[in-house]
Order: C-alpha cells, then sequence, then structure tokens
C-alpha cells in the first residue's frame, strides 16, 4: 500500500465510493462516520491523511480539524477537507482550521488522486528530514534554529502586468515576506526575482494554447539548481480539474481555481511559505551539523556512527505506524583479491563506484551507509520482505552485469556482491531491536558468503 487513510463521513454512501476509488488507487483505507471514532482510529492506526467531511456542522468537523492539526503528530498529518461549498470563503474557513487543502464537490477522480499524491510525497519529504533531523539531535547536534527566521521571498509570475500587479499588492498587504513580480511570457529568467524564491505564484488564467508552456515552467523550477525546493502555486481558471491534475504530478504543490479571495490566497501562501523555509532549515542543519562527523570520506555515504543512530528513528518510525522496515547488508565478493592484484587505488575507485551505484538504485528515504571496509547496509522503511528481496535482487545483478572501469586499468574489472536481508516483524526484542536485526541481516550476508557468494540471502523469522 502506498498510504494508509481515513474517511470521515457521515453518508455511507460517499464513505463506501471514496473507499472504493482510494483502493483501487492501492491505498490502504479506514472509514467512520463521525469525528469522536476517528479520534480513536487515528490513535491507534495512525494514518497518512485524513478526509473529512466538513458540510456536518453538528459533529464541529472544523474544531476537529484544528485540534488534529495542533495535537500530536499534527505537523506530519495530512488533512483534506470535503463538502464544503465552492466559495473561497468556505474554502478560507477550512484552512484556516488546519485543512492542507478542501475538494469541493463535483471533483473528478483524476485531481482527486493527483492531490493526495501530492500531499503525501510532501508529507513524505517532511518525516524523512523530521526522521534525519532527530539522528543529527541524538548525535548532539542541537543547533539553534533562530537563524532561519527570516522573511521569505515569493515571486509572481503573470503574463498580465496588471493581474499579475494586483496579487503582488495583495501579498504584500498580508504578508511579512517579499514579494516581487515577474513577466510569465518570458519564462524562468536565470537572474532577477526568480533566483532563489521560496515560492512561486504562478497566475495561469490564460487561453488554452499556453497550457504547454505552463507545463514547461514547473518542470523547468523543479530542474533548477536555486529554485528546485521552490513551492509553487498555481491560479487556474475555474474548471480546469484535468489541468490541475497534470500540474500536480508535475510537481505544483499548490493549485487554486479563480476567482480566489484575498484571505484564501495570503492562508495558501504563508502556509507553502512557512513549509519551504521549515525544509531549509531541517536540510541545513543535517548537512552542516552532519557531513564531518558522519560521512565516510572515501564514499560520500553515511558511516556506521549515523547509521546504528538512524536505525534507532527508522525503528521507532516504525513502532508508532505498524509498518515494516528493512535491513540490507551488502558485502563486495573476494575485495582483498582485488586491492592485492590491482592495488589500493582500484579498491578505492570499486567502493566508490558501488557506493554511487547505491545512491542511484535507492529511494531518498532509504539509508544507505558503508559500516565496513567493503560491506554496506542499507536501510529500507515501509518495505515488506518480498519489496527489499526484489530491490537487493536488482542491485546485485546490476553489480554483477556492469563491470567497473578503473583509470589506468586496460580492463575493466568485474566484481559481484553477496546480500543478506532481515525485515522487522514487530517481534518484541526490546531496545535493541534495531541492532538484532542488523545482526539477522548480517547473518543471512554470512549464508549468503557460505553458498557460493553473489547472491541474496533473507532471514526467516521464526514467528
Amino acid at each position: 500500500m502506498s498510504g494508509k487513510i481515513l474517511i470521515i463521513d457521515r453518508a455511507a454512501t460517499s464513505r463506501i465510493v471514496m473507499k472504493v476509488k482510494l483502493n483501487a488507487a492501492q491505498y490502504d483505507v479506514d472509514t467512520c462516520d463521525n469525528c469522536a471514532d476517528a479520534a480513536k482510529i487515528i490513535q491507534q492506526r495512525a494514518p497518512d491523511l485524513v478526509l473529512v467531511n466538513l458540510s456536518d456542522v453538528s459533529d464541529s468537523p472544523h474544531a476537529f480539524c484544528r485540534n488534529l492539526r495542533n495535537g500530536p503528530g499534527g505537523d506530519t498529518l495530512v488533512i483534506i477537507g470535503t463538502g464544503v461549498d465552492d466559495s473561497s470563503r468556505a474554502r478560507f474557513a477550512a484552512l484556516d482550521a488546519g485543512a492542507d487543502d478542501v475538494l469541493v464537490p463535483h471533483v473528478s477522480d483524476s485531481l482527486l488522486l493527483a492531490r493526495i499524491r501530492s500531499l503525501l510525497r510532501r508529507r513524505n519529504v517532511g518525516v524523512e528530514w523530521q526522521i534525519r533531523d532527530g539522528t543529527s539531535r541524538a548525535l548532539g547536534f542541537d543547533e539553534d534554529r533562530s537563524g532561519f527566521a527570516m522573511p521569505g521571498q515569493i515571486t509572481v509570475l503573470a503574463a498580465n502586468g496588471g493581474a499579475g500587479a494586483l496579487l503582488v499588492q495583495t501579498l504584500q498587504r498580508g504578508l511579512d515576506h517579499r514579494v516581487q513580480l515577474s513577466d510569465l511570457q518570458t519564462g524562468l529568467p536565470q537572474d532577477g526575482p526568480c533566483r532563489n524564491a521560496d515560492l512561486f505564484v504562478i497566475d495561469a488564467t490564460f487561453s488554452e494554447q499556453r497550457k504547454k508552456t505552463l507545463f514547461q515552467m514547473i518542470a523547468d523550477i523543479h530542474a533548477r539548481g536555486d529554485t528546485q525546493h521552490a513551492a509553487k502555486l498555481v491560479i487556474l481558471p475555474k474548471g480546469e480539474q484535468r489541468t490541475a491534475a497534470m500540474l500536480l504530478d508535475l510537481g505544483a504543490d499548490d493549485v487554486a481555481f479563480a476567482p480566489v479571495g484575498d484571505d484564501e490566497l495570503i492562508l495558501r501562501t504563508k502556509a507553502l511559505v512557512a513549509h519551504k523555509l521549515d525544509q531549509d532549515c531541517l536540510r541545513e542543519r543535517v548537512r552542516s551539523g552532519l557531513r564531518a562527523a558522519v560521512i565516510d570520506p572515501l564514499t560520500g555515504l553515511f558511516n556506521r556512527r549515523y547509521a546504528e543512530t538512524h536505525l534507532d528513528r527508522i525503528a521507532e518510525q516504525a513502532q508508532a505506524t505498524g509498518r515494516q522496515y528493512a535491513i540490507m547488508v551488502l558485502d563486495i565478493d573476494h575485495f582483498k583479491s582485488v586491492n592485492d592484484t590491482y592495488g589500493h587505488a582500484a579498491g578505492d575507485a570499486v567502493l566508490r563506484t558501488l557506493a554511487s551505484r547505491l545512491r542511484s538504485n535507492f529511494r531518498g528515504i532509504d539509508l544507505i551507509a558503508r559500516v565496513g571496509g567493503e560491506e554496506f547496509l542499507v536501510a529500507m522503511p515501509n518495505t515488506s520482505r518480498e519489496h527489499a528481496h526484489i530491490a537487493a535482487e536488482r542491485m546485485r545483478r546490476l553489480v554483477n552485469e556492469t563491470p567497473i572501469h578503473v583509470a589506468g586499468l586496460a580492463t575493466p574489472l568485474q566484481i559481484s556482491v553477496s546480500v543478506g536481508i532481515a525485515v522487522d516483524e514487530h517481534e518484541d526484542t526490546g531496545s535493541d531491536a534495531p541492532q538484532h536485526l542488523f545482526a539477522l541481516a548480517d547473518a543471512a550476508l554470512y549464508r549468503a558468503k557460505s553458498a557460493g557468494r553473489n547472491m541474496v540471502s533473507i532471514h526467516m523469522s521464526a514467528a
């Protein structure tokens, strides 16, 4: 499953229809008809996203959303309001209560699913950096974050200069951030107001033939080094649901349909800038605080010190969410003979190449570390035994089938790896559970070595 979702709706038919749609999209779905039961399910099941019908005023759903947002875990819980009127005032009320977005009646399935995917992607990135930040704190890098409390930079991109100027004035009145205007028709310039923007507000209320330009703009913002982390809010003409879905899947963070009231626009903008600046802060804390102490200088991967601490964070997250995680230990076969035959420079080149291949073939949320001379560890959150096995076999084949070119050697080096896997089964192994799982994966690696090398071995629980 790609995420856990809770549907709160008093109408049984609406709950059933929505559950069928989300199950078909491979989500793990729970349902209930009131906020009191929802609170119990959230405590027990820890969903990633909540869809709550805000039209039932007898159940105080707006107050419920506000309590969720301000309660434990509220900073990573995605909340989508449904059932409200298609008006800027109603959308503002939902957003002000803590909802991340509002889906008005008659929303298309494509936009519904695209919005869920977009918000879950943003949530997962935030959770990843929070876990890494927790690891840095556990290692003693608890830096003061007050230095990051500074105004953000917003760039309004508009084809109509008059409409763009009005957007700038609205945002300047309601926010403390710097707001600048740029011409949408000129594309994304290398310098000027687009450089290092924290948020792009794109007025896309224009004709059909310019949609390709808009799609290219979103892709360009995401691809450029100085804007790749910038948030993107697109304002579309009312009814452009298909375009909205495509934009969200291309990387837009939020889409609003005109007319957008000033209060709604300011609230959406404020939330996007705050999230972006917070993520910048977390990234900077991890990068600057950890690099010297916990990065292996040869490969650029994390070292054993970091891996052991970060495994504790992954285990805590798995315990809190009830999800599995996998540990994979990889060892280069006959590595000593590489050093003895070709020299340590060739051995170093092999280690660096394998590290690069590991980085390229696993997810951003996966922990990749060098934990010994030729031994590497990959920890994979939210991963089953089956998926870990598939990933390990893919990596083993890639290494075995792709020789390594080493400077000064006429013939590329053919190497192979053996892999051991262990998957958390939520067994009661005490506070040393991650270390115990590491030991099981290491034992599985030893079996792979003993059985002939260049293979994957999986620890099978006796439970």
